[in-house]
């Protein structure tokens, strides 16, 4: 049987391994971090005119399919465009491998007014399934990885599961 691996646990892999643990055994915080919620809004409020939140398999969820072959993620912010950028090219890596091709990605930052074309090349397919296998090990780890402090941790949902 096929791991289910998300889109949202490629980006958490990106930003944070334990906010990738917290999340693959659901303990979720981001319901009501404000951040989050401002993400939310924006994507709500965001390319009114298309059809939004594709689900395929119930395992990615793509915020919407633009009628030239591009599918788009919506981003509050450029923060953690690597997280981003991953997270479309698994997108795109997982509708290849089930024989959906001729599409390329990018990420829409709406309030930056700036978009980042994504592709998927064989290199980032080769990486992914590495990714794949490192997300499947953190899952599986009894408990979450050592705490490693960034930047980005005062604004994070998991921060007082974290620190406090």
């Amino acid at each position: 049987m096929e791991e289910r691996i998300t889109g949202v646990m490629i980006y958490y892999y990106f930003v944070c391994s334990r906010k990738l643990w917290y999340f693959c055994h659901q303990i979720n915080m981001e319901d009501e971090n404000e951040n989050v919620q401002l993400g939310k809004l924006l994507d709500e409020n965001s390319y009114k005119r298309d059809d939004k939140h594709i689900e395929i398999d119930g395992i990615i969820n793509i915020d919407f399919i633009h009628e030239k072959n591009e599918l788009h993620e919506i981003k509050k912010s450029k923060s953690i465009e690597e997280a981003g950028i991953w997270q479309v090219k698994y997108y795109l890596y997982y509708l290849k491998k089930r024989n959906v091709d001729g599409l390329h990605g990018v990420i829409d930052y709406p309030l930056l007014k700036k978009n980042v074309d994504v592709e998927l090349s064989d290199e980032d397919c080769k990486k992914l399934d590495d990714i794949i296998k490192e997300i499947i090990s953190v899952k599986n780890q009894e408990y979450p990885p050592k705490l490693e402090e960034k930047k980005i941790c005062k604004k994070c949902a998991y921060y007082d599961l974290c620190f406090i």
